[in-house]
């Protein structure tokens, strides 16, 4: 089966999804998606590690270098408290646009 594009403008919708419940690295993140994507979203790593650099930039992620269970370095990311009022203005306005499209469609 065709594996989908993410949409335009969702990777940090769901990168600070899955950071909101723990925090990951980079490839953890990229497992996690697609597992909850059941396959369908595979993000590779000229998007993902781009996106999270920017977030962490814009002050959204904290970064920390640790080991993880394999005992590699990887930096770990969270979400800080500007990354939280992003993810809540993420989700807002992702429920509008979904509500929007589906009043289109079930109208249509």
């Amino acid at each position: 089966m065709e594996k989908l594009d993410i949409p335009q403008g969702t990777l940090d919708l769901m990168i600070l999804t899955m950071l909101a419940r723990e925090p990951m690295h980079g490839y953890g993140i990229s497992q996690r998606l697609a597992v909850l994507s059941r396959d369908q979203f595979r993000v590779n790593p000229g998007s993902l590690f781009p996106s999270l650099y920017r977030l962490e930039q814009d002050g959204k992620l904290k970064g920390q270098w640790r080991a993880t269970e394999n005992n590699r370095r990887a930096k770990y990311y969270r979400l800080t408290t500007s990354g939280r009022r992003q993810l809540e203005e993420h989700r807002t306005r992702w429920n509008r646009v979904s509500f929007a499209v589906a009043s289109v469609l079930e109208g249509a």
